[in-house]
């Protein structure tokens, strides 16, 4: 009896340490993290991917996610977020009150991922299909009390060296109300300015201001077409000519506005729009293996109910109970290298701090 016992209790010993074992010597063999392309729909609620889903005809790339969390989307002062708030959360790990980038309730500025990942000699760069200076593209670049500066956001992307930046604001930019040209001022840093997308598309620089409507890009069922997948493609294009590695954050903004409107096609179109661009980041990390890819928003907007549809005939119908932000959680998609690291609930700051360590910022 007694050697059975010892028998019994030596093999789970043993199990035990070659189940370590293969713990570590996983660990130990999985692939590095080179790149982080992190994709932000802004307003973006399940139920937009769930109506999303079922209004197309093809699987979305949304279904090629194997890890999935929530995250939770108040800020400092506010159970409802704002844009400003919830992207200084994912950009910089902190929450502070709505409204203002960069900066803490004191006016202390700090870090964004962005901004850490130039810091190391990895390449940067923004795709947008708002204004680059909007709240969620300037909190990864800004550090202002007011998310409505734009003249004084667009002078802050002369204070960083990122590599690419694509969206609209030319206004922001060549056309303020203090006389400034910023053209110049970014040819000297190295940029060629470009001011269609098919400038942008065709281009062979290697840094590019990318500023392609007066102020925002309109709708895609208004005339954008597929400017938000193909911008993305080329910023991943450029960015991963770094042996180092690049950082790159994609917003699909327009997602917001159609709930703001409590507008059922532009919400769902601009959602499919922004599947696209998903799909872009989801080719090049099956292609790279050394890119991790996450899929989030910053909140919901327009508390949008599915209150009817037809899977046959792939239509639904949305109810809204809000023309604002919500404090529902947000999903979190995560694909590659880490992605296991993004399962179960928590608070949206955690995504920057996961971020900063995957990458060993």
């Amino acid at each position: 009896m007694k050697k059975s016992v010892l028998y019994s209790i030596t093999l789970s010993i043993i199990f035990s340490l070659f189940a370590c074992t293969s713990s570590v010597k996983k660990s130990d063999t999985s692939p590095e993290i080179k790149n982080i392309i992190l994709l932000i729909g802004d307003g973006m609620g399940l139920a937009n991917v769930s109506a999303a889903l079922t209004v197309s005809s093809e699987p979305l790339n949304f279904e090629r996610f194997n890890f999935i969390g929530f995250s939770r989307t108040q800020s400092l002062t506010d159970y409802i977020t704002d844009s400003a708030a919830g992207g200084i959360a994912l950009s910089s790990g902190v929450k502070t009150k709505n409204g203002v980038l960069g900066q803490n309730t004191s006016g202390n500025n700090f870090r964004s991922i962005l901004e850490l990942a130039e810091d190391n000699g990895l390449s940067t760069g923004i795709v947008s299909t708002s204004s680059v200076t909007h709240a969620t593209p300037a909190s990864f670049i800004s550090h202002n009390n007011s998310r409505y500066n734009y003249e004084e956001i667009a002078l802050d992307f002369l204070k960083t060296d990122i590599d690419i930046f694509i969206g609209g604001g030319i206004d922001h930019f060549f056309n303020r109300s203090d006389g400034l040209n910023l053209w110049d001022s970014l040819i000297a840093r190295g940029y060629e300015v470009d001011t269609t997308l098919d400038a942008v598309l065709s281009s062979s620089a290697s840094k590019i201001a990318g500023l392609t409507a007066s102020v925002h890009n309109p709708y895609q069922s208004k005339g954008r077409g597929d400017m938000l997948s193909k911008s993305s493609e080329k910023a991943i294009d450029i960015l991963s000519k770094n042996p180092a590695g690049f950082f790159l954050m994609i917003e699909g903004s327009q997602i917001d506005w159609g709930g703001h409107a409590n507008d059922q096609l532009n919400t769902i179109q601009e959602t499919l729009d922004f599947d696209k661009a998903i799909g872009k980041a989801l080719d090049f990390a099956e292609k790279d293996g050394h890119t991790l890819v996450i899929v989030t928003a910053d909140h919901e907007t327009g508390g949008i109910s599915i209150t009817g549809g037809n899977e046959e005939l792939h239509s639904v119908e949305l109810t809204f109970s809000t023309k604002g932000h919500t404090g529902i959680m947000v999903p979190v998609y995560a694909f590659g290298p880490g992605a296991e690291n993004f399962g179960g609930i928590y608070e949206n700051t955690s995504i920057f701090d996961k971020m900063k360590k995957l990458l060993g910022l």
